[in-house]
């Protein structure tokens, strides 16, 4: 159940009007708490406030903060279109997850209507003397909080957009997807083996990529029947009526009621989500170094910090697994399979290793961190990054014109036919 939370959550982070509807509601709440204020006998005590200077106050407000929430919508759909244009339309989800630019939008929202409404009920004389001190206080900490936030989104609002920080932020989201796959890598899960004897395949009817698998409902379905589910699609899985989500022996009088549930316990979208598909962001970063590669654009610096990032991230992944950390078999019912790690280095430096055979610096610092992936990983996975740095040179042999450049990718790949 936890696992749905945290993916209702992520999906809550990519709208907009989430946190400026809660702060909206806060500040409504806020205007009648100041008028709270004049039963708890805080008139006797608080200093006289003039209608005449609050009002000044909160026009001051309410004419600033309109202006302000209307140049930061400008300023994150500007960010936006810059991530479209200079790194992939996939990293849109985290750049508008930004919370910095959220929250600074939230407190211009926050603070306007918070303006327009008790302007209204102070020139409607709903506040009395302690009422008006009051609001005074709550205006100058929304005035506060206001000023902090801009001066905090200010310096975001000048990297947000850029191909830096979004590489970062892809490179962040899938290493917090690996770390959450390392510690549970079968989701849970049993450890999944082909199917004793004849098994019924279970196909979906949505076309779309599975973003989540609800293993709970899974195993509530498994421990009803009693029976034992496979799963055969895991988030990032492209499915379509004619791929089975899952395999189960199961009586025929039975079969209905559990395919009906077995489809309900996976979620498939249009797109896929980083939350429990670490592929999906090595694609995403492959699919970055890929176009400032192209002939228009020619970059190959990021295509560079890129190949970083994936080694950064592949060394991670092939780093011993800490057992004593690591989550047992919660679901005994529900077997899954663990990612494979040729189909990590597939999405990570097919793309790459094919529209970057032309550019020497690539190639030479692909060869250098497939070496070090080479030295990282266990003895049985090494001839994986091994086979990539054969085929980046494979490429280079027919790519490149000037035959010094080449040699020097062949020198440094040497490892690999040592290998």
């Amino acid at each position: 159940m936890s696992d749905w939370f945290s993916f209702l959550y992520h999906r809550f982070r990519e709208r907009l009007w989430i946190k400026p509807a809660a702060i909206s509601g806060v500040s409504l709440a806020a205007i009648f708490f100041a008028k709270s204020a004049d039963a708890w006998g805080l008139a006797s005590v608080a200093p006289e406030i003039s209608v005449e200077s609050v009002r000044t106050l909160l026009q001051v407000i309410a004419s600033s903060m309109l202006v302000m929430a209307i140049f930061a919508v400008g300023s994150m759909v500007s960010a936006y279109a810059s991530v479209g244009s200079s790194a992939t339309p996939r990293a849109f989800p985290l750049i508008i997850a930004d919370d910095v630019s959220q929250n600074a939008l939230t407190a211009f929202i926050g603070a306007f209507l918070f303006s327009i409404v008790a302007l209204f009920a102070l020139e409607n004389g709903y506040y009395d003397r302690g009422g008006r001190f009051a609001l005074v206080s709550l205006t100058f900490i929304v005035f506060g909080v206001v000023i902090l936030t801009f001066l905090w989104w200010v310096d975001r609002i000048a990297r947000l957009g850029r191909l830096n920080a979004t590489i970062d932020k892809v490179e962040s989201a899938t290493a917090r997807a690996m770390k959450r796959r390392r510690k549970s890598p079968r989701l849970g899960g049993a450890k999944w083996a082909e199917p004793d004897g004849p098994s019924e395949a279970i196909y979906g009817e949505e076309i779309g990529y599975v973003q989540q698998v609800k293993m709970a409902a899974l195993q509530s379905i498994a421990e009803k029947y009693e029976l034992h589910i496979h799963v055969g699609a895991l988030p990032g899985t492209f499915a379509t009526p004619g791929r089975p989500l899952a395999y189960v022996r199961v009586s025929p009088d039975q079969l209905e009621d559990v395919k009906r549930g077995i489809t309900a316990a996976f979620v498939v979208g249009r797109d896929r989500v980083f939350d429990q598909d670490p592929r999906f962001g090595l694609v995403v970063l492959s699919e970055i170094a890929s176009r400032a590669l192209s002939p228009g654009i020619n970059d190959s610096g990021s295509a560079i910090a890129v190949i970083g990032a994936l080694v950064r991230l592949l060394a991670f992944w092939c780093e011993p697994v800490d057992y004593e950390q690591a989550e047992g078999v919660e679901f005994d019912r529900v077997a899954v399979p663990s990612l494979k790690l040729d189909d990590l280095f597939d999405d990570a430096f097919t793309m790459i290793a094919r529209d970057g055979a032309r550019a020497v610096e690539v190639v030479l610092r692909l060869q250098k961190g497939l070496e070090s992936l080479a030295v990282v990983c266990e003895a049985e996975s090494k001839q994986i990054p091994l086979s990539h740095a054969r085929k980046s040179i494979a490429r280079a042999e027919k790519a490149m014109e000037l035959s010094d450049d080449l040699e020097a990718v062949k020198s440094a790949g040497r490892f690999a036919n040592a290998g």
